[in-house]
């Protein structure tokens, strides 16, 4: 065998070899962690949970050096956590923002609970700016269950 097969050969060695345990290439990976969480009740105890969760996860992975994607998805009666006029939380979902930049903790409100509200109290419904909307909050927290994420309802 000449030098060149040699070389050749134990570079294919090295390639297949595992680091340390791990397989090829972990090291440069990174998992992202994705969590849905679900408020449906007009509940200031149980907006505050979905934020404490949100805030816990985001701290322990961020703890790790790991990412995280966070999702508070809001329907039926916790379309409140969201409404501008109405929302026990909005100071805390203003600061979980700014302390969260740049990761990703995103806050979506269901349209068709938001017409339905609009129709029924006859006025149009401000969303505070750091939700967006989604057609329909069960279709969306389903959309992202089959995207894998995580699903929690506090």
């Amino acid at each position: 065998m000449d030098r060149r097969s040699i070389f050749r050969a134990g570079v294919a060695a090295l390639a297949a070899a595992p680091l340390f345990g791990r397989r090829a290439g972990a090291a440069t990976e990174k998992k992202l962690h994705k969590l849905a969480i679900h408020v449906d009740q007009n509940d200031a105890a149980v907006m505050r949970l979905a934020l404490n969760n949100a805030r816990n996860a985001h701290e322990l992975f961020g703890s790790r050096g790991e990412d995280v994607g966070i999702e508070i998805v809001c329907y039926s009666q916790g379309l409140h956590m969201l409404r501008d006029d109405t929302s026990p939380v909005k100071d805390r979902i203003k600061q979980l923002k700014e302390v969260s930049f740049p990761s990703n903790i995103t806050f979506t409100a269901c349209n068709n609970t938001k017409q339905a509200m609009e129709k029924r109290e006859g006025h149009p419904i401000a969303i505070i700016p750091q939700a967006t909307l989604v057609p329909a909050g069960v279709v969306r927290i389903m959309e992202l269950e089959e995207q894998g994420w995580s699903y929690v309802r506090p």
